[in-house]
């Protein structure tokens, strides 16, 4: 393996997500192993433009692989969205003789590194971290199996209490953009519908839906449903328009919010990140820039980073398929 590079830096950005520690992990022990020097830039791209560094090794990063979060905390920076922000955050890397980044975040952070990298030169390698699971390249990002986990652990308590009072929920799970955490966990907690961005099943519809399974006997439903379905303007208000047009229902909502980023990450998160880890360093040394490393067929790959952020992750068909069937 060719070796020009000599130190490497990591960051997060973005919203937190399980995996990313162990990710932080995977980067600065691969680097030791190679005898790479690595530098971790505590909250994110706004702590590169504060100079905000500490020097990282094998141990530093001892007792992480397990936790939630990020231990080089991350925040969004107004900043770096400009020319004079990026300069100086350039300028603090050079002046810590840092060659390389290593980014860890969603298609908003890659955009900042590619257009860091065009700027300024300095080779760019993407990890994905975001629960959505949202991002092109890659059939898993890091903290997208945990948050799939930690929904359906919810969502099972929650249909405690609707079967002991014949009640109707309405679960909202995280999905701005994209329905992957909504189908998967509908499906794998028995949800007798389910609301995602990519199909707009409307209002009527959804009636249809819960009067047949009431015909059918159910006696309580969830109903799982994404931030970003387009039925309603949120959930509340397809709440309200149930109980009019079924007054039989007694409705309630419960929106999952922040827990469901939070936990300690999976055993697929952890061994995913450590993968996703390896191969964003060994490819630097490599001499590979712009990429994003992500995982297709139980593969670890490279996609372009242009990719990454223009393309599309694909809602699974099939699964579609098995959702309807399911809610018979």
């Amino acid at each position: 393996m060719t070796n020009k590079i000599s130190k490497i830096a990591v960051l997060t950005s973005g919203g937190d997500a399980p995996g990313m520690n162990a990710a932080i992990r995977s980067v600065v022990r691969t680097c030791a192993y190679h005898n790479v020097e690595c530098i971790g830039v505590y909250r994110g791209y706004q702590g590169m433009i504060e100079n905000d560094f500490k020097e990282m090794g094998p141990r530093s990063v001892k007792d992480i692989i397990n936790k939630g979060g990020t231990v080089l905390k991350s925040a969004r920076s107004k900043e770096f969205m400009t020319v004079e922000g990026r300069k100086q955050a350039y300028e603090n890397l050079k002046n810590q003789g840092v060659q390389a980044l290593v980014v860890i975040g969603g298609d908003g952070s890659f955009t900042g590194a590619e257009i860091f990298n065009k700027e300024f030169g300095i080779p760019v390698m993407g990890i994905p971290g975001t629960i959505d699971n949202d991002i092109y390249g890659t059939s898993h990002t890091l903290g997208y199996d945990t948050a799939l986990n930690t929904v359906v652990e919810a969502i099972d308590k929650i249909r405690d209490t609707a079967s002991s009072h014949n009640r109707l929920f309405f679960v909202e799970v995280m999905g701005r953009d994209a329905g992957h955490i909504a189908l998967n966990t509908g499906i794998g907690a028995g949800a007798e519908e389910i609301l995602i961005p990519e199909e707009d099943l409307g209002l009527e519809r959804l009636l249809d839906s819960l009067k047949r399974s009431k015909e059918s006997g159910k006696s309580s439903s969830i109903v799982v449903v994404a931030e970003g379905d387009k039925i309603g303007k949120n959930v509340f208000e397809l709440k309200e328009y149930v109980e009019e047009n079924m007054p039989e229902y007694d409705v309630r909502v419960s929106v999952l919010g922040h827990m469901q980023r939070g936990g300690s990450p999976s055993c697929f998160d952890r061994v995913l990140a450590s993968r996703l880890g390896v191969k964003a360093v060994e490819s630097i040394l490599e001499g590979k820039t712009n990429y994003m490393v992500g995982l297709l067929n139980d593969k670890v790959c490279l996609t372009p980073l242009e990719q990454a952020i223009k393309g599309s992750s694909e809602i699974d068909k099939e699964l579609l398929r098995v959702s309807d069937i399911m809610t018979i």
